[in-house]
Parts: structure tokens; sequence; C-alpha cells
């Protein structure tokens, strides 16, 4: 009888979802000081073409870390990061070679490459289940890493202690929490308005290696005043020419909407 036969769970491509999230990250225009079809940002090492091959380089990978948590998704999630970070690296290394040596994704490479494995690792997922294994998954992760360490030698190490921010590391052992405040309407809003969403709450480290605390909270304050008083295409480019005199990238927001655009594409929570 067809009407007792049961319906099978729709297995998501999460690997399919990071490709496409990179790809409609790079192609949104205006991207206020980030690499678009309109310029090359706050960077001068970088261009559009550049980042084509950077994701030419590193999609491939998104499956691999897949089956890598597949396969050891029988150990506690406490051992999976040992496990992940040679791949991880490896990755980074396919990612140089296509650029040059220049840093496009290593922060996409680290978000992407963690739902990855995550997903591997659970097989059927919804969006509480993805963020809950990259927590677990990370658990611990900012202590060993931030606080336990004096010597302060990465940007990361130093902006935790002199700020207190944990970047993508605390990002991602809170289970991607600054990206599960924007998800809420995320279908129904334009793609402009989550970046700008997460800029002006995210506490950006690419902000801050580039221009300081004041640089952090300049953008944080221009995007929740935009949010508030109305933006357009023209206000965005405003923004962005802002930027770009200030030399400053948010690139860790751009991350973050490339999380929040694989996220959408999974089954919402329970």
């Amino acid at each position: 009888m067809i009407g007792s036969i049961a319906t099978k769970p729709r297995v998501i491509d999460v690997p399919a979802l990071a490709e496409e999230a990179l790809w409609q990250e790079l192609e949104l225009t205006p991207k206020p000081g980030l690499v678009d079809l309109r310029n090359n940002g706050a960077h001068r090492d970088m261009d559009h073409a550049l980042f084509v091959r950077s994701i030419a380089a590193i999609t491939p990978w998104f499956s691999r870390f897949a089956e890598l948590g597949n396969t050891y998704a029988h150990l506690p999630a406490s051992e999976q990061l040992r496990l992940i970070r040679p791949m991880g690296i490896a990755c980074e290394q396919a990612m140089y070679a296509a650029t040059g040596g220049v840093n496009t994704h290593k922060g996409g490479i680290f978000a992407l490459g963690l739902l990855c494995f995550a997903a591997g690792r659970l097989g059927e997922v919804n969006q509480a289940s993805l963020c809950h294994e990259v927590s677990a998954i990370c658990q611990g992760l900012v202590a060993r890493e931030l606080e336990e360490r004096t010597t302060q030698a990465t940007a990361g190490e130093r902006q935790f202690h002199q700020f207190g921010l944990t970047g993508a590391r605390g990002e991602a052992q809170s289970g991607f929490a600054t990206v599960r405040r924007v998800l809420p309407g995320w279908h129904c809003a334009h793609p402009h308005m989550l970046l700008l969403r997460l800029m002006a709450t995210n506490q950006d480290s690419n902000l801050v290696s580039r221009g300081g605390i004041s640089g952090l909270r300049y953008v944080q304050e221009y995007a929740q005043q935009l949010l508030a008083q109305g933006w357009d295409e023209q206000a965005l480019a405003e923004m962005d020419d802002a930027l770009i005199t200030r030399n400053l990238s948010p690139g860790g927001s751009a991350d973050l909407l490339s999380v929040g655009w694989v996220l959408s594409g999974v089954t919402p929570s329970p």
C-alpha cells in the first residue's frame, strides 16, 4: 500500500551547502570593506578572481571533512579536534597554493570545515543538532588555546588577553551563537540585512587586528545606524568607501554570513 510506505528523512548535503555559501558570500555586492564585484574592499593583496581560485581549491575538501566525521563518529566529541586538524591544515595549504600564499578563507575553512565534519558524525542533522555537535567538538578550546597560554604570540592570543575577545574559537565553541541570533527570519531577509546584523553585533577579530577596539566599535555602530535608519545600495557603497578609507575589513562577519547560509539550508530545529 502506497499510504503505508514510510518516507525516508531527507539527507541534507552540508558540504554542498558550504560550497554554495562561499559563492553567495563572494557575489554579494556591495559588501563594506570586503572583496566583491565592486572592488577589493580594504585589501591590497586580494581581488574577486583570487577568491574564485581559492573557493575552487578548498571546496573539494568539504566532502572529505564530512567523510572523516563519519569515519570517527564512534569516538567521543572530545577526541575529534585532533582528528580534524591535520585535514584542516591540508585544506589551508590547498588554499595557499591557489592564492600564492594569501589568506583568503582561513576562517571559512575553520567554521565550514567544522560544520561538514559535524554533519558527517551525525548523518541526519537539524540546526540545533549541528550547532550542538560543533560546540561539543570545540568544548575547552578557548581555555586551552587562549586562557592557558601566556605567550600572546598570535593575534588571537593578544586580543584575548588585552580585550577578552575569543574570536573564531569562541564562536565555534558556542555553537555559532552569534549566527543563531540572526537566523530567525533568515529566508525572508535581504542578504545585506543579514550581513549588517552580523556586523552590528559580532566581536570581529579581523576588525580589531586592523583598527583596534575603536575600529570594531566604528563598524558595529555604523551597521547599527543603518539598521535603525534604513539603508539602500548607495548607503552600503558609502559604508564600503568609509571602511576602505580606514583599512577595515569585517572578514569575521563574512565568515559568519557563510555559516548562516549553511544553517539556513538545514532543517530548522524541532
